[in-house]
């Protein structure tokens, strides 16, 4: 083997083996279930408010099926990373677009590492799971941790979150991933 092969397949061994150690210890580390407010850092001229703190675990709502599944709760502004034993994994709230989803059963169609939602934020870990009225729905969080500002009579379709919230729902939403909206 040439030793430009033996070196990839070294590095990638050695990526693998690291990757399996990281997981092993994410699993064995606490799995909060409820996020912690923090201030918003969008623009001047009056933002949305910070989702609410909430001061313990929230259930996963009733009627939201069972197994691994993203859940997202209209009224509560909040989301659910849910395992497949129904236990949830981290909940926390989110900020919602103008155009939401209508409850029901959906799947994780397509996700995007980075670009700039439909108000000119640059967001990342960007899951697209439905559309209504030609809009986009999809789950995402700001490159700069703000909340996005009132839609001022414009359609989106984001559902925005914290960035530290945006990458677990990143890891766990893999494409397929179910996602149930509830009222």
């Amino acid at each position: 083997m040439p030793a430009s092969k033996v070196w990839v397949t070294g590095l990638t061994v050695g990526a693998i083996a690291a990757v399996a150690v990281l997981a092993v210890q994410a699993e064995k580390g606490p799995h909060p279930t409820a996020a912690k407010a923090r201030p918003s850092a969008s623009a001047p001229g009056g933002a949305s408010p910070a989702p609410t703190k909430s001061t313990g675990p929230v259930a996963v709502p009733d009627g939201s099926g069972t197994g691994r599944r993203v859940v997202y709760s209209l009224g509560g502004k909040r989301v659910w990373l849910v395992d497949a034993s129904d236990a949830a994994r981290r909940t926390f709230a989110v900020w919602p677009g103008t155009v939401s989803p209508d409850p029901g059963s959906y799947t994780v169609s397509s996700r995007n590492m980075a670009t700039t939602g439909s108000d000119g934020v640059q967001i990342e870990n960007i899951l697209y799971f439905a559309a209504k009225s030609g809009i986009s729905i999809a789950f995402s969080n700001a490159v700069d941790g703000s909340s996005p500002p009132p839609a001022g009579g414009k359609q989106t379709g984001g559902i925005r979150m914290r960035a530290a919230d945006g990458e677990s729902l990143w890891t766990f939403g893999e494409t397929g991933t179910k996602v149930v909206v509830v009222k």
